[in-house]
């Protein structure tokens, strides 16, 4: 339930209860709210009871955390023996070290033996350079 609060908040918290309940009353509200956690369970727990014997024996596996979304898709993709073997032919981490690897360690064609630089492709990071006058299309100003 609590399962993101650290250290520093809980002492935080603790140190506000005791400032504002005082240390005599502390233990009796901590009771008291206990008390009401335990009641607000206790009927959570019997509101599902009776909305499973409302729906009925087809849907007696039925849980009611099946209704978050990802809980719903994880199930049902765990469970589909299809959708398994899709994803295990599909190794993502594979491709990307392949498309890395290629990206790393580029193809080099065979070099003249008089030069020792190898040949590349065109700088995709480098601006394109501007097209030569006849070849740049005609702007009219009036038309924007």
């Amino acid at each position: 339930m609590f399962n993101d609060i650290g250290a520093l908040e809980l002492a935080t918290i603790v140190v506000l209860a005791i400032l504002v309940f005082g240390p005599d009353k502390l233990p009796k509200v901590i009771q008291d709210v206990t008390g009401v956690i335990r009641k607000i369970r206790a009927f959570s727990d019997s509101a599902k009871q009776d909305i499973r014997s409302e729906l009925g024996p087809e849907f007696k596996d039925f849980e009611f955390e099946d209704l978050n979304p990802k809980t719903f898709i994880r199930k049902q993709l765990g469970e589909n023996e299809d959708l398994k073997d899709i994803r295990n032919s599909f190794d993502l981490r594979k491709e990307l070290n392949d498309v890395a690897d290629a990206v790393n360690n580029p193809e080099t064609e065979a070099a003249p033996a008089a030069s020792s630089a190898a040949v590349t492709g065109p700088d995709l990071l480098k601006k394109p350079a501007a097209p030569a006058q006849e070849q740049r299309s005609r702007f009219d100003a009036d038309a924007t």
